[in-house]
């Protein structure tokens, strides 16, 4: 069983602007859209991103001066400042994801402070979608019910071949149990850790016992 990927979660039908798109049009589209931030396409491909930090530039040095050569961070927020199209303010590169990377990926790059959401682009580095913190956390919304027929059903039946009922399961708000028994500790393992890559599950507490432990050295 594969882990869930960018694909199945991604937000598609991205909003998006042109390299020549003037800084009001993308200022209007964002708030049209109630979206903080849009991806700055080139022929298709993803040349950087416009975010709501990038446009405040305008107002932070507005009435101001050039900062001084050596700082090179206030010298690219002047540039944005400046700027009157999306090519002048963007920030590039952006950063991108593939639709096939498991979700575990995204969690690791949209958990850094600074990443707020994954472009997705194709293998011609088309974009194809765009990954939001906000669609991650929707996994946790799935219905316990679901969870509960996936363990079933994928992990249980098809995954490791195993009649569903040698293990009893419950689940309550994301909150998986397991009990029962098996043969091998290593079952009892592999079963926690598939059920833990399933979309929505938010914790797994394992009461399977098993007959013999052939993980431990001997």
């Amino acid at each position: 069983m594969r882990e869930p990927t960018v694909a199945s979660v991604m937000t598609r039908g991205v909003v998006t602007v042109e390299l020549h798109t003037p800084f009001k049009e993308v200022v209007a589209l964002l708030a049209e859209h109630g979206i903080s931030a849009v991806p700055v396409l080139d022929g298709g491909r993803v040349a950087g991103v416009v975010s709501e930090v990038d446009l405040l530039a305008n107002q932070e040095y507005r009435g101001g001066s050039a900062p001084v050569p050596s700082a090179h961070a206030d010298r690219d927020r002047w540039r944005k400042a400046t700027g009157t199209t999306a090519s002048h303010v963007m920030t590039s590169p952006a950063i991108v994801i593939d639709p096939g990377a498991p979700l575990g990926e995204a969690m690791g790059l949209l958990g850094q402070s600074t990443v707020r959401r994954l472009f997705v682009v194709d293998g011609d580095g088309v974009l194809v979608g765009v990954l939001a913190r906000r669609d991650l956390l929707r996994t946790y919304l799935r219905a316990d019910g679901d969870i509960l027929g996936d363990i079933r059903d994928l992990v249980l039946r098809e995954e490791l071949s195993l009649d569903p009922d040698r293990v009893a399961v419950e689940v309550d708000a994301g909150r998986v149990r397991l009990a029962g028994w098996l043969e091998r500790r290593s079952q009892v393992e592999r079963v926690v850790a598939l059920v833990r890559l399933l979309a929505g599950v938010v914790d797994v507490r394992c009461e399977v016992g098993f007959d013999v432990d052939d993980e431990t050295p001997r």
